[in-house]
């Protein structure tokens, strides 16, 4: 299966990355804990992490934490910050595709705003792989949403204009595709869930969540995003000059448990 996208090293937007871009809410991981009913001890997985945003959020429930990415500029963020919130998780780094772990070894997989970097099929095979038999795999969005009049619109055509082969827009923060991914990992009991909220955001705060986007820093050149952020900073004060922003966003995600051998006849 191809990526999504082209050339995109997020490694290079590593620092705003860690600063601006904002976790998934609090309400997320409260949902799924009840949802799957989380148990403090638990080992899960991250992999995508990142600066750490699932991760903490699962450390914070009491969970052994793993996380996986190939990028060492991110998780020196995610170290980082895992150090400021008084949290250990223990960073890996390594693909979603070859995982580096044993047979087994998690009873969850997680993966936080990434699967549409990886080879799907691939990294949906390794992560039943490295799950017990009854484990979980959660696929977790938080996009915003491009809504008539809204910040991210007008967000969303200013990136457009310095980057036209941005692939980005105009999402609507689901993605029915992952469901088949897992069904065809041989995952069960597949369900997905969703809620909306706007997340605030200062002027600094948004320029630099959109610096750390695949379609600024981590594909454009130096000059390049010196010139968008400028083009940024003058249209926020001109259209949206309140603060804070207030961007829709859209959480959605799916879940789906690995089987249980039958017990043999007999």
């Amino acid at each position: 299966m191809r990526r999504f996208g082209g050339a995109v090293d997020f490694g290079r937007a590593a620092a705003d990355y860690g600063r601006h871009r904002a976790g998934f809410p609090p309400i997320f991981f409260d949902r799924l804990a009840g949802q799957i009913a989380m148990q403090p001890g638990q080992r899960a997985l991250d992999i995508g992490t990142g600066t750490g945003s699932v991760a903490r959020g699962l450390a914070l429930r009491g969970l052994t934490l793993t996380g996986l990415d190939p990028s060492e500029a991110l998780l020196s963020e995610a170290r980082a910050l895992d150090g400021a919130a008084k949290l250990e998780v223990d960073y890996v780094v390594g693909t979603a595709e070859a995982l580096p772990f044993a047979d087994g070894a998690f009873d969850i997989v997680t993966a936080g705003q990434c699967w549409h970097w990886f080879d799907r099929e691939r990294a949906a095979r390794e992560a039943s792989r490295v799950l017990r038999p009854g484990g979980l795999v959660v696929l977790a969005h938080f996009d915003w949403l491009p809504l008539p009049g809204t910040v991210v619109e007008a967000t969303e055509a200013l990136i457009l204009a310095h980057n036209p082969a941005w692939p980005g827009a105009g999402g609507g923060g689901v993605y029915p595709q992952w469901l088949t991914d897992l069904a065809g990992a041989g995952f069960s009991e597949i369900e997905t869930a969703s809620f909306d909220i706007d997340q605030p955001y200062s002027h600094e705060g948004w320029r630099g969540r959109i610096k750390a986007s695949a379609g600024i820093k981590a594909s454009l050149g130096a000059d390049a995003t010196a010139a968008f952020d400028s083009a940024h900073a003058a249209m926020l004060a001109e259209r949206f000059p309140r603060e804070p922003l207030l961007a829709p966003h859209r959480v959605w995600w799916t879940i789906g448990r690995k089987p249980v051998p039958s017990a043999p006849q007999g």
